[in-house]
């Protein structure tokens, strides 16, 4: 074997092994985009997950407001009612003398 059929040797088994590296590499590649595609996807379904739990919150927020509001109604009514009874038995009393 002659000195360039031995470095025709080498560099073809060098070239071999690029040609295996690049394949693996490629394959890594290929994993690793589909990984951050995943973790896209997963971000996308986690934003949608968190504006409805913000609109959820709101609308929450929105009926315990109404709720108390109804409360001070009714309990507004209650001392009007017994307001309006008092002026009865005072007009009543009046009345009567």
């Amino acid at each position: 074997m002659t000195d360039n059929d031995k470095i025709l040797t080498h560099f073809t088994t060098r070239v071999r092994q690029m040609i295996l590296q690049y394949n693996e590499l490629k394959n890594e590649n290929d994993e690793l985009y589909a990984m951050v595609d995943a973790r896209e996807e997963e971000i996308k379904r986690l934003k949608a997950s968190l504006e409805q739990s913000k609109k959820d919150y709101e609308c929450l927020k929105t009926a315990k407001m109404l709720e108390i509001s109804d409360g001070d109604i009714d309990s507004a009514k209650r001392r009007l009612s017994g307001l309006i009874r008092e002026v009865n038995k005072c007009i009543t009393l009046l009345s009567g003398k």
